[in-house]
């Protein structure tokens, strides 16, 4: 499994750890991600995904999965994530 948010594109960043002495090692910064199952209410399915939880939070914000990926750039989400994109967009054109 990568370590790359699905919703978000956030991932593994370096950086240095600094001793009391400033000896600097590189080191990496990992993302916290989680397995989350998210629902959507305009298809009515349950999609899970690999997510950061500073992600979680922001879909919360936002009102759920659906509000979120109308906002969403494609260029920061997954190709799974970009499908379920286009299932909701598909839907909700039907529906209006």
């Amino acid at each position: 499994m990568s370590r790359v948010c699905e919703l978000t594109g956030k991932g593994p960043m370096t950086g240095n750890n600094v001793s009391h002495a400033k000896n600097r090692t590189r080191r990496r910064f990992l993302p916290n991600l989680s397995d989350v199952t998210l629902g959507s209410d305009t298809l009515d399915r349950r999609f899970k995904l690999r997510i950061s939880n500073a992600a979680l939070r922001t879909v919360d914000h936002r009102g759920g999965l659906d509000a979120f990926m109308a906002k969403a750039k494609d260029a920061e989400l997954s190709e799974r994530a970009l499908k379920i994109k286009k299932e909701i967009a598909k839907a909700q054109a039907a529906q209006a």
